[in-house]
């Protein structure tokens, strides 16, 4: 009996004494790492690294640029369910600890003793938080023990719904999503208050490991992890019986989606993004920066479909130019087409039989189509800009079999063939108020070609110049009544080969005309006798005001 006292009394000391060299560890380890540690504080004024958005007058998003797409939600915009989810995944009493949860730990360091390993570190989501803003990913004690001093101020200057706050928009959760709003706008096309139980129960299990549950590249994981929380949530009075059920039968519907761009404008995009990359280097991509433009969205969209329009009916009125590529092996069509870029309205289509006035293709989603003799016949062989070949009678005056060909929707959503034009086309439409850009196209497709012709290209002025050369006859006295005649006019000059006889456009000549009708009809011979009239030093020196350089 006495014996049996004196271990019991042998082991209290020893535990007291470990007790006792345990604080003094953990007060020693206190004192050398706290002094070391980030403040805190800036998590109040954190700045989240989201992309530049680039937006038309009226809002409509034109282009995203940035690695990381994120889009920063408040706390009152998290739905409860997916706050449930989370919870019951990552952490059930974030909203009862003190920023670390002891029971978690305890079963980690079991866990290490048992198998010589770290198997989970117990992390509370404010653990987390303390890693993903100030640590970094190390397994290692020191790295632990600085993430649970940290968490214990975190919790004492943050409240728990802004450390939540800054978890879900901070968390990486796959293919560039950063944030569960980004999450919910990749996986499901929508916002995250759109979502349904088993898609918040999907997005709360992404946070652990967002490679092996993806939905998309690992449908399978990713619907065990989805059932287990759901299982988590029911368990824990989250959801009642019928809810989970219904959750728990539904379908992976996680599909990828891209960025939504409601404005096609990238030659605009580039200009800004150009632009503002003088003043803002690489922080222009995660700064987070929204840019509206002065463009009308009803009027790009115009501006969009005429220079389409009018370039793929310049092409055709110059004859074909024949397949872009030629298969001798069918067999090897989809793996060309997969290869292939759509332009705009052109996708690339591979001719599978050639019939007397029809032709068989095959498309890009591999499907098959058939383009008729009257989607055909325009196609006669270009010889030269101003010569043709004979007007096709059959599709094999056109095509052959396994020809790589670009085609395109007409009006009756029949297919039409089509080709990439060699000729280019922009268009500039300006405000005559303030001269704001409300338009912009700088060529037939941006992904085929970036270079703008708009703003990139140099051109001959014109009849650009003509407004300038009226607008400084105003000023000497010129009325927009004023009668010019417009008649033809013959200049001599020992510098030129022969006279030169200038013309109008229509090569007519309409006698007197008055100057504000001369201007919007765009008449040379009138503009030719106004520039006499006035003076070319006149006219010269009055386009200097406008940033004209008289020297070139």
């Amino acid at each position: 009996m006495k014996l049996l006292t004196s271990f019991l009394k042998f082991g209290i000391i020893l535990t007291i004494l470990g007790a006792f060299v345990g604080g003094l560890a953990l007060t020693a380890a206190y004192l050398h790492y706290a002094p070391q540690l980030p403040d805190v504080q800036t998590l109040k004024e954190v700045r989240l690294q989201t992309p530049l958005r680039i937006y038309s007058a009226d809002k409509q998003l034109i282009s995203e640029f940035g690695e990381k797409r994120r889009s920063p939600i408040s706390y009152a915009q998290i739905p409860d369910t997916f706050i449930q989810a989370l919870l019951a995944a990552e952490d059930r009493n974030f909203f009862d600890h003190p920023g670390i949860d002891i029971k978690g730990l305890a079963r980690a360091v079991f866990q290490l003793a048992s198998t010589g390993q770290i198997q989970s570190g117990g992390s509370t989501i404010t653990m987390q938080v303390a890693k993903n803003f100030f640590l970094s990913r190390e397994r290692s004690f020191v790295r632990k023990f600085n993430e649970i001093l940290l968490s214990l101020r975190i919790e004492q200057e943050l409240t728990k719904e802004e450390i939540l706050e800054l978890y879900v928009n901070k968390i990486y959760l796959g293919h560039r999503s950063y944030g569960i709003q980004a999450a919910a706008n990749i996986y499901y096309g929508k916002n995250i208050d759109q979502l349904s139980l088993a898609q918040y129960a999907m997005l709360a299990g992404l946070p652990k490991a967002p490679s092996a549950y993806n939905p998309i590249t690992n449908p399978s994981r990713a619907l065990e992890r989805r059932n287990w929380i759901l299982k988590r949530m029911h368990s824990l009075s989250f959801i009642d019986d019928q809810a989970y059920e219904i959750a728990h039968r539904a379908p992976v519907t996680a599909i990828y989606h891209s960025t939504q761009i409601d404005l096609s404008a990238p030659y605009v995009a580039e200009m800004v993004r150009n632009e503002l990359y003088q003043y803002f280097g690489e922080d222009l991509y995660t700064d987070g920066l929204t840019v509206y433009t002065t463009l009308d969205s009803r009027m790009q969209q115009a501006a969009n479909t005429a220079v389409e329009n009018g370039l793929l009916a310049y092409t055709e009125r110059h004859g074909y130019f024949g397949a872009e590529q030629h298969l001798d092996n069918l067999d090897a069509a989809p793996a060309l087409l997969q290869k292939q870029l759509t332009y705009g309205p052109l996708e690339p289509a591979v001719v599978t039989a050639v019939n007397a006035q029809d032709v068989d293709i095959l498309l890009k989603n591999g499907s098959s189509a058939n383009i008729s003799w009257d989607n055909l016949n325009w196609a006669r062989q270009h010889k030269s800009t101003n010569r043709l070949g004979n007007a096709p009678k059959t599709a094999d005056d056109i095509l052959s079999s396994g020809d790589l060909i670009r085609v395109r929707r007409v009006d009756n959503q029949a297919w039409r063939l089509a080709q990439i034009p060699r000729v280019q086309g922009a268009l500039t439409a300006l405000s005559p108020r303030d001269g704001a850009i409300k338009a912009l196209v700088g060529g037939f497709n941006f992904s085929h070609n970036k270079f703008n012709r708009a703003t990139q290209a140099r051109r001959q002025p014109g009849s650009n110049l003509k407004p300038f050369i009226y607008a400084s006859a105003l000023e000497q006295g010129f009325t927009p009544a004023t009668l010019i005649n417009d008649a033809p006019v013959v200049f001599h000059d020992n510098n030129l080969e022969s006279n030169w006889r200038p013309e109008n456009y229509s090569k007519k000549f309409y006698g007197p005309t008055r100057l504000r009708e001369a201007l919007y009809k765009s008449r040379n011979l009138v503009s030719i006798r106004i520039l006499r009239s006035i003076g070319i030093d006149t006219a010269t020196e009055f386009l200097t005001r406008f940033g004209f350089d008289k020297t070139r």
